[in-house]
């Protein structure tokens, strides 16, 4: 098979020669064959784990496994697609859930069962990483909001996608067969991604060429990364560990609360799929706004919108009050961390050279946060109440919104704030 024809990382790409239509196959349908994969099984593993014996809090362990897998791998993400490069590192992670995927039918063993959802979460990591990474090279960056925005939203809309498929597959062929069309999908989403064009490596910055007789300059690493960049990470990345902590806890907030007010299950599983529905709507137009406008007309907001829709959802009594709530959450999701707002400031804010790494440590610190706000949740409920710590969510998004107000630059790429 030959390989396809290098794209060119030009940021100075005129905006007349570019469209997202003419690279949507190859950058956004590995995106969809990898989000049906994953969203095919992941309501299966805490059931295939019960069937093999584990406990409910076992069961809960094993399905955290895919989220501990990605967290632990953002950095090794890095190494692997600044070694193989995004194409090849798309085609690694495809094929690495597979084999995961592949062990969780053939085995009966809890223990290698667990393994085979870690070995998920492990290619969630350098996928998302390498696709990011791809993306912010490949697009002009008068687009980069827009496609990096698009790509999340498809990634969502195989998540979508999937647990219908899968309870297709289940009724007729068994609980395995779920697995089975996670594999045909993220099979398919690596050999869709061998035929993503190459990259043109940029020129060696100003400054940075070897004179003659002397070696080339040290590669980046993850420790000089660290040491360059510190002031970003010590800035906006706290800000984006804020925002997906918010973004995290946002998922147990509504079906929580709705059981606090003795709701149905059915109706509470209504409200969270609404909210999930607006979520999914904005995506696109609040990425054109980013280009067009700025990052913080979207940023801002959406912090805004969701600390107070948070900070009101203890205030609720019923099922129309909580919707409204959930709605607000939703929209507020959807235009900010929905819309790709955390890929597009790392992709901003990362450098041409060693950006693989950049957005590695990026990553990590937002998948801290997409971890310890869950974890601050439900601490806060145990200890103090359930609406405490919905408010002390909501109070976490009105501080990532002030930081991002103070630190995203009012000169975003290609265009005035």
């Amino acid at each position: 098979m030959s390989s396809p024809p290098a794209v060119s990382t030009s940021s100075s790409t005129p905006q007349a020669s570019f469209s997202l239509w003419r690279i949507a196959v190859p950058a956004f349908g590995p995106s969809l064959l990898f989000g049906i994969g994953e969203g095919a099984i992941l309501p299966i593993v805490p059931l295939t784990a019960r069937e093999l014996g584990a406990s409910v809090p076992m069961a809960a362990l094993v399905m955290a496994l895919i989220g501990i897998g990605s967290l632990l791998n953002n950095i090794p993400a890095s190494m692997i697609t600044m070694r193989w490069g995004e194409r090849w590192a798309i085609v690694a992670a495809g094929a690495w859930s597979a084999l995961g995927m592949a062990l969780c039918v053939w085995t009966s063993h809890l223990g290698l069962f667990a393994l085979g959802c870690f070995m998920v979460g492990m290619s969630q990591a350098v996928y998302n990483l390498a696709r990011q990474s791809y993306m912010s090279e490949a697009v002009p960056v008068e687009y980069r909001a827009r496609a990096l925005s698009t790509l999340g939203g498809v990634m969502r809309i195989g998540m979508f996608i999937g647990p219908f498929l899968a309870a297709g597959a289940v009724h007729f062929f068994g609980l395995m067969a779920a697995y089975v069309l996670g594999i045909v999908a993220v099979a398919g989403a690596a050999i869709l991604g061998a035929r993503i064009p190459d990259l043109e490596l940029p020129p060696a910055p100003p400054g940075q060429a070897a004179p003659p007789g002397q070696a080339a300059p040290a590669r980046p690493t993850i420790v000089s990364t660290l040491r360059d960049h510190r002031r970003v990470f010590l800035t906006l990345g706290i800000a984006v560990t804020l925002v997906s902590a918010v973004r995290a806890s946002r998922q147990a907030v509504i079906p929580l609360w709705a059981d606090h007010l003795a709701l149905a299950p059915s109706v509470a599983s209504l409200i969270y799929g609404m909210a999930g529905g607006i979520d999914m709507l904005v995506f696109y137009p609040a990425g054109k706004v980013m280009d067009q406008k700025g990052r913080r007309w979207v940023a801002v907001p959406s912090m805004l919108i969701m600390g107070l829709a948070m900070l009101l959802m203890p205030l609720t009594t019923g099922a129309a009050t909580l919707l409204v709530a959930a709605l607000a959450i939703g929209f507020g999701n959807g235009i900010g961390i929905g819309s790709g707002m955390i890929m597009t400031l790392g992709a901003d804010h990362s450098p041409r050279h060693g950006r693989a790494h950049f957005l590695g440590v990026w990553r990590l610190m937002s998948d801290i946060g997409a971890s310890c706000g869950p974890a601050l949740l439900s601490f806060l409920a145990g200890s103090l109440s359930l609406a405490a710590g919905i408010a002390v969510t909501g109070g976490l998004a009105f501080a990532a919104a002030g930081v991002l107000a103070h630190w995203i630059p009012r000169r975003t790429p290609g265009h005035e704030a």
